[in-house]
């Protein structure tokens, strides 16, 4: 008896740590495992033994992870916002310094900003003045081909 009621402390604080977590950290984390950790409380609190307490927590966890962790992918932060950068991907710019992948150089302008840019394959080259594609940004590089 004293056991049980020692688990249902011990899950009640688990549960209350985990939505804690939840509320501080962006994201859903932890949602799942203090519903498993409910479960738990509830299985001690119904004295039933401790193997059976962990197995509802996890039983209960990962139910939960695997029926509304799809519909809170789908619902929570599901829209890719475009920034302004990614208005300039299929327009064309200008090569402002010679274009080499191998040797680690090149630059180009686009709606009056100057972005170091590289080229889709390694084996081409661009020379200054050239105007090429624009592909797609990799962190602040253009990858652009002619």
């Amino acid at each position: 008896m004293v056991e049980n009621l020692n688990m249902a402390v011990v899950w009640l604080i688990a549960m209350v740590v985990l939505l804690v977590v939840e509320g501080l950290v962006p994201g859903l984390i932890s949602i799942w495992f203090a519903l498993g950790a409910l479960a738990a409380l509830l299985a001690a609190a119904l004295h039933a033994p401790l193997w059976l307490q962990f197995v509802w927590f996890i039983v209960v966890s990962i139910a939960a992870l695997v029926v509304t962790r799809p519909l809170v992918k789908k619902y929570v932060n599901s829209r890719v916002k475009p920034t302004n950068a990614d208005m300039i991907i299929g327009k064309e710019c200008v090569v402002t310094e010679r274009i080499d992948n191998l040797h680690g150089t090149g630059a180009a302008t686009v709606g009056g900003k100057t972005w170091t840019a590289r080229m889709e394959d390694d084996s081409q080259s661009a020379e200054v003045g050239e105007v090429l594609s624009i592909l797609r940004i990799e962190g602040v590089k253009l990858i652009v081909r002619k």
